[in-house]
């Protein structure tokens, strides 16, 4: 298990598909509104997280149920307190269709949207009363024939959303990833969303190539550290992290950056950095009032990359800006990629899973806590409180 404990130092946060939370505290009514969505946790699902869910009428049925597991469940809109241990129903064999995957979960991710979940100012509406949590590690407790995984494998997984902080879960194969032996529980809980996230953002949206330099924002959050780890093993020469405050300086240059910067007067600090020339891309979860800015950092050709707005305010773009400088900015809309393009998780453990067993991309080294302390784990995000990635842990 991971050394670290919980900090009660202010921090970055994550959101979806990773993104995470720096700077001043926004009230809550200022998260960026999209249209709600209600639906069961960890059913297969298509469709789009800012528009509407589908959920096939099959996979809604439950049956064969094994026995009791403790979970954590919110059943009002109370905010992070909200969450209890409880005891309820072990999942069904067939939870998740004829592919369904039961898993002995070991650890749970915790992400922003559980923040937002809880006080119901998500887009994602689950259900009421709901288990939150979207990514786990464990043991594969039973497996359909001729799935990628078998009882006794150690696995990452992805639940998109709700559903994870349960002693059991029921996935569908496509969403399980072998764990290397290297990686623990731990880290292996606090790994998918954020490290999918940023492959796609450098891989597949930012088409990064060797010898660019990679700034990012919100630097000591989920997104930040996954970007600093994975940057220069994916072909950066350079990564430059910026920060709200100069307590996070360590934690970003822990993860893996070459210089890092504050938020504050940023752009003129890494023009100086770069010599005038500027960065190739901007990972950017935070947006606000320094969107501006990173569009001014991007050196001819570059990219700035909008995971996130968890600054609270959506920006708007002036394009001749993107014009004059011939620079893009690109949307990472990770989750709705992944239901568009069936397949393409898999692809995305293919490469990294060999970077992570070999030591060459390190595990991340979440802040650990009991599943009897999930609402205190919970509500380290919303305050900023945490540093990089949060875990429960249920075994």
């Amino acid at each position: 298990m991971c050394s670290r404990t919980p900090s009660l130092d202010r921090t970055s946060t994550t959101l979806p598909g990773g993104s995470s939370r720096a700077g001043a505290n926004p009230p809550c009514n200022r998260v960026p509104k999209l249209r709600a969505i209600r639906a069961p946790c960890a059913l297969p699902w298509s469709g789009d997280f800012a528009g509407e869910l589908t959920v096939p009428a099959e996979a809604a049925a439950t049956v064969q149920l094994n026995g009791q597991m403790r979970a954590i469940q919110i059943a009002e809109l109370e905010g992070p307190q909200a969450a209890k241990v409880v005891e309820i129903d072990e999942p069904a064999e067939n939870a998740a269709g004829d592919d369904t995957v039961i898993v002995d979960v070991h650890a749970a991710g915790v992400a922003f949207p559980d923040a937002l979940q809880s006080r119901g100012l998500y887009q994602y509406k689950p259900a009421m009363p709901y288990t939150p949590g979207a990514e786990i590690a464990g043991v594969v407790r039973s497996a359909p024939d001729g799935a990628h995984v078998a009882p006794g494998d150690r696995v990452a997984g992805l639940t998109m959303l709700c559903g994870a902080m349960a002693e059991v879960v029921a996935l569908q194969s496509e969403r399980l990833f072998k764990l290397p032996d290297s990686v623990s529980f731990e880290a292996g809980a606090g790994l998918l969303f954020n490290d999918l996230t940023v492959h796609f953002a450098l891989r597949t949206r930012g088409r990064l190539r060797d010898g660019e330099t990679v700034l990012v924002h919100g630097a000591a959050g989920g997104i930040g550290t996954s970007t600093l780890r994975l940057a220069r093993p994916f072909g950066a020469s350079r990564v430059i992290a910026v920060v709200s405050s100069e307590d996070k300086v360590g934690v970003a240059r822990a993860a893996g950056a070459d210089d890092v910067v504050l938020a504050d007067g940023f752009k003129d600090a890494v023009k100086e950095l770069t010599g005038g020339r500027g960065v190739d891309i901007v990972v950017d979860p935070v947006g606000g009032d320094r969107f501006t800015d990173s569009l001014r950092s991007l050196a001819p050709g570059g990219r700035l990359l909008v995971v996130g707005f968890t600054g609270g305010e959506i920006p708007t773009i002036k394009v001749n800006r993107l014009l004059l400088n011939n620079v893009d900015a690109v949307g990472v809309g990770w989750g709705a990629w992944t239901l568009s393009h069936p397949g393409y998780l898999q692809q995305q453990w293919a490469e990294l899973e060999p970077l992570l067993a070999s030591g060459a991309v390190p595990a991340p080294e979440p802040v650990v806590y009991p599943l009897e302390r999930a609402a205190e784990a919970i509500a380290s995000l919303e305050d900023r409180t945490a540093k990089g990635k949060v875990v429960v842990v249920l075994r």
